[in-house]
């Protein structure tokens, strides 16, 4: 069978909108809705009010010291 107006049985539109949705699907970052999110650790909640200049850096060591002792226990 031969088409003269389509390409490989396809019109243009039909490829045009597969590439649209494959870029969109692969290349478009963005969350996944109801994703489950992992809660922050102890030990990065401590990292990030560091980062932030919330705390400095004798109670950020202190608090590191108590927050690894406590991960050691517990496993």
């Amino acid at each position: 069978m031969f088409y003269n107006d389509s390409f490989w049985g396809m019109d243009f539109i039909w490829w045009f909108l597969w590439i649209t949705m494959l870029i969109w699907i692969f290349a478009v970052p963005y969350d996944i809705p109801f994703q489950r999110n992992k809660p922050a650790s102890p030990l990065l909640l401590l990292q990030r009010r560091f980062a932030a200049g919330e705390i400095g850096p004798d109670e950020y060591h202190e608090r590191k010291k108590i927050i690894e002792i406590d991960m050691i226990k517990a496993t």
